[in-house]
């Protein structure tokens, strides 16, 4: 291949790659790997500028810009940093950096380079005035009400010595035991699973919905002041004054000295690092005087007075046995790589998921191949690619199954996406199966005693085919049942006698309505009352409620006119489960806000929109789009829109803010 052709060819990979890691947030290959592909084409374009591109992927920086969020400029860009691998590289920039400075004493700060997504925030008088995403360095992405959820980022910092103004740079993560918990929730509900807490940090972060943000419980750390008015000349002090003030810095920051000490920092926590509550992915090391970081500059990228190492992710290659084809609840067949055991960060890996047909092909997987597995994040086992020295010639390309591997019925293809459903949905046991237990869940019905096992159980043994059926269970016919005792037995009717207390957005929730979870079907419940009118509506009229939309709402819309769902639903109600909003639900809780016209504008802390909107219906208020001499007062949260301002000064209607609200309220 000669170079225009690896030109053109390594722009395209990086371009794909790119779109995987920003958009997508489905990364295929490690950054290492990535990193890599980026000098080979850096160094190719620098041998032959003749083929120069102002769009080459070595022109600009990655952005996580999204629609549905205001772009702000960032005052100073937010620069990447340059990447080494190993101890060699690090010491060769420790001797440049001695070099540049010309012989002068100088001290390097190490820290940890925390796996997130990264924020820089601006706080004036004390106060956090703005947050604002990396996006592509020169512009990001306004998260500032999202941002104010996370409760270890102060609202107003304590007192101290910070300047008027200034600016903090540092990484929203989501703790392991967050990530764990979400991911586990996803696959539960048969959603794709984030590769590791950096994607999951990411994609929380660009949320609509505030509130759901404050349930992921993100966590941040701080390592780097801008501002004309620092309180100290080196980084290493401004880091502990941020932490005076409230912010959360890493407690494994270290002032180094000499390159040994920078060699040990490298040593101990290549080791240690696994032992910390959050993900990271290397180190950092920076020149501690500033004097001499701006004597030092920076490159058209990067400065030159910082440097970050990476940790290499654990790897082992290790033999395919065979490809396995599941079917989920929702129909969607997975493919899975069934591996011989091998030992990865500290536990034995035997199965992989190859997520769907698309990743199989990419990979180009065939029968007996050796296959590089890591786990992403450490927690996920993940396949990288494949081990060609070790392929035989004659072996066949693996192949995604045409029907599905449960019940035969031919697959289809999802619309846009890279999925194979079995549209057996009635008919096929592992679906059938999956609804029962997802039915019976804690978060569902919470019906005690039945799950994944007594699903397939009751199923096998023809007395529960579908979910009406399990309100005909009884202890008789749980007893002649193997590995059902009479305590189980007895502890399975009192769970689903409890059941039909359980609430209309729970029930909607059971009911594996696709595409409605259960954030959805707290938004629907008191906005339809019953199911009777959910079942009477058209499309149009389901898509106007608040967060659904024209997909979620054709998904409701076709599943309520399927005879079995039908059935289903009216057995429930012959079993008496809640159909419908409760009356005390519906009657309000109060009359403070009785007779009262408001408007809601702006972002707010403690709770979302529509909450507020239930508030005040609850209280006997009514709820307006906009501003017009009836209104009462508006609920003026931050960021409200200068016009809507205006309006008021110029109506004379009062501005209330959030915690006033919620006063008169108490």
């Amino acid at each position: 291949m000669n170079p225009k052709e690896r030109i053109e060819t390594l722009r395209q990979e990086l371009n794909r790659h790119n779109h995987n890691y920003y958009a997508l947030n489905a990364p295929v290959i490690s950054d290492q790997e990535f990193d890599m592909l980026m000098k080979e084409l850096e160094q190719l374009e620098k041998e032959h500028p003749e083929y120069a591109d102002p769009l080459s992927p070595t022109q600009r920086v990655g952005s996580d810009l999204t629609k549905g969020f205001e772009h702000v400029t960032h005052a100073r860009p937010m620069m990447s940093l340059a990447n080494t691998y190993n101890i060699e590289e690090v010491d060769d920039w420790v001797k440049r950096v001695s070099t540049a400075l010309e012989g002068q004493d100088f001290n390097i700060v190490g820290e940890m380079k925390f796996d997130g997504t990264s924020i820089s925030i601006t706080y004036r008088n004390g106060r956090m005035v703005r947050a604002v995403t990396r996006g592509d360095g020169t512009q990001g992405d306004d998260v500032t009400a999202n941002v104010k959820t996370i409760r270890s980022i102060p609202l107003e910092l304590l007192p101290g010595d910070w300047p008027e103004e200034f600016e903090i740079r540092g990484e929203i993560l989501m703790p392991w035991e967050v990530f764990e918990k979400l991911n586990a929730e996803r696959a539960y509900n048969e959603e794709p699973l984030f590769a590791n807490p950096r994607n999951a940090a990411s994609g929380t972060l660009k949320m609509q919905d505030s509130r759901e943000v404050a349930r992921r419980h993100l966590d941040a750390r701080f390592y780097y002041l801008l501002s004309d008015n620092l309180p100290s000349e080196n980084h290493y002090d401004n880091i502990l004054h941020a932490a005076q003030w409230g912010f959360k810095i890493s407690k494994e920051m270290a002032l180094l000295k000499t390159m040994k000490d920078v060699d040990d920092y490298i040593a101990y926590w290549d080791e240690h690092r696994k032992e910390l509550p959050v993900a990271t992915d290397g180190l950092v090391f920076k020149v501690n005087n500033r004097r001499q970081q701006i004597s030092m500059g920076a490159t058209a990228k990067s400065p030159r007075w910082a440097v970050a190492f990476k940790f290499n992710p654990e790897r082992e290659c290790t033999p395919l046995r065979f490809v396995s084809f599941e079917t989920g609840r929702m129909g969607i067949v997975t493919p899975v790589a069934n591996l011989e055991p091998v030992q990865l960060s500290g536990t034995v890996v035997k199965r992989a998921s190859l997520h769907n047909d698309d990743i199989i092909q990419e990979l180009d997987i065939h029968e007996g191949d050796w296959l590089y597995v890591e786990k992403a994040g450490e927690i996920i086992p993940q396949i990288m690619g494949v081990d060609m020295s070790h392929r035989n010639p004659d072996a066949l390309k693996i192949k995604f199954v045409t029907n599905c591997p449960e019940c035969g019925t031919p697959l289809q293809r999802i619309f846009g996406d890279a999925a194979w459903v079995c549209p057996n949905k009635y008919g096929c046991r592992p679906q059938i199966t999956g609804r029962i237990e997802h039915f019976c869940a804690r978060r569902m019905m919470d019906i005690d005693g039945i799950g994944e096992e007594t699903a397939e159980l009751l199923y096998a043994a023809g007395l529960v085919e579908n979910i009406g059926q399990i309100y005909d269970l009884t202890e008789e016919k749980l007893a002649t049942l193997d590995r059902i005792g009479p305590k189980t037995a007895a502890r399975i009717i009192k769970g689903i006698e409890e059941s039909k207390l359980r609430p209309f957005e729970r029930v909607l929730y059971a009911l594996s309505i696709p595409n409605v979870g259960e954030t959805t079907a707290k938004r629907i419940a008191p906005a339809v009352v019953s199911m009777d009118r959910l079942m009477a509506m058209e499309p149009e009229q389901i898509a106007a409620i608040p967060d659904v939309g024209p997909i979620i709402a054709k998904c409701i819309y076709d599943f309520l006119r399927e005879p079995i769902n039908i059935a289903n639903i009216e057995a429930l109600r012959r079993a008496g489960i809640q159909l419908e909003v409760s009356e005390d639900r519906l009657r309000p809780a109060g009359d403070r806000l009785q007779g009262k016209t408001i408007v809601i504008s702006g972002t707010f802390l403690h709770h979302s929109r529509d909450e507020y909107k239930e508030m005040i219906a609850a209280q006997g208020g009514k709820n307006a789009g906009s501003i017009s001499k009836k209104t009462s007062f508006v609920l003026a949260g931050e960021n409200m829109g200068p016009a809507k301002r205006e309006k008021c000064q110029q109506l004379d209607i009062p501005m209330v803010n959030e915690e006033d609200f919620l006063k008169m309220l108490e």
